[in-house]
């Protein structure tokens, strides 16, 4: 009975020594409701860390944050330790980043929303120059307001996210460029009000990556080696086929007017010669 006790008691401790080994990740919580922005990007976190060979378990931060906010707290080290951040090189420069597009490019492939029953008023758009006399909003802090401006476009911003969609339906502006990744649920939850525009199309050469502070380099190590094992064994490719697949497929992109842009923002850590890490239109993957 004695034996059988200490028996117990060992095995108790040896648990919770396991349960103490996992180390938890702090990660952004979305900024809303029903805001589904972060989804498949937390998920490719999942299997990144899965893959890293180290114990990792995520947990939402308790305050819904912006993009820069999420930036101010891996910085400071305070809330969270991990974001999904889109870069610039300022973002670079504070924070560590693991270059590997999360999104495969696809925060470059950009389709508008607009009012219902404004179509007309985008489908003469063709250049560059016929972008331009368009009234277009973008959030006050996204790098893609930057890039929008580099190639002199006048960009509307607001501070808050879901006040684009007021702003928009209130005819304070004309058209809301959205990734792909984005854009469905967007118009789903404005149905009554919004549409996705089917003519145009603006591409640029941009995306996120997940980041964490400077000193928190094995984190980084890990999230990095996860990936790559990802993208080796197509369990990458699979996730995002599985989120973004279907979306892709109903953009039809091979029919739509493309606007390339320049991107100002790109830094010598972008990726740009592993064709494999970015979507490609014409190749459809």
């Amino acid at each position: 009975m004695q034996m059988a006790s200490r028996l117990l008691a060992c095995l108790l401790f040896a648990a919770h020594l396991a349960a103490s080994a996992v180390e938890v990740v702090r990660v952004p919580k979305p900024e809303f409701e029903g805001d589904h922005r972060y989804d498949y990007a937390l998920q490719l976190l999942q299997l990144a860390l899965s893959k890293s060979g180290t114990d990792y378990r995520t947990q939402p931060a308790e305050t819904a944050m912006n993009q820069e906010r999420q930036v101010l707290e891996i910085e400071a080290g305070r809330s969270i330790d991990v974001g999904p951040i889109p870069s610039s090189a300022e973002r670079e420069a504070r924070l560590l980043p693991v270059y590997i597009p999360i999104n495969k490019g696809l925060l470059g492939w950009r389709l508008g929303l607009i009012r219902r029953g404004d179509q007309g008023r985008v489908a003469g758009v063709d250049t560059l120059a016929d972008l331009k006399r368009l009234r277009i909003a973008q959030g006050q802090e996204w790098p893609d307001t930057q890039i929008l401006r580099a190639n002199g476009i006048d960009v509307i911003t607001a501070p808050r996210y879901e006040g684009l969609f007021k702003m928009l339906t209130g005819q304070r502006f004309d058209y809301f460029p959205r990734s792909m990744m984005e854009i469905w649920e967007e118009q789903a939850l404005n149905a009554d009000t919004l549409e996705v525009e089917p003519h145009l199309a603006l591409h640029y050469f941009y995306d996120a990556y997940f980041m964490v502070n400077r000193k928190n380099i094995r984190l980084a190590q890990d999230i990095r080696a996860g990936l790559e094992k990802a993208i080796a064994d197509g369990s990458f490719d699979k996730l995002f086929q599985q989120y973004f697949g279907e979306w892709l497929r109903k953009a039809q992109l091979e029919t739509r007017t493309v606007i390339e842009l320049r991107n100002p923002l790109l830094t010598p850590g972008t990726p740009s010669d592993r064709a494999e890490l970015w979507y490609d239109a014409r190749r459809g993957r």
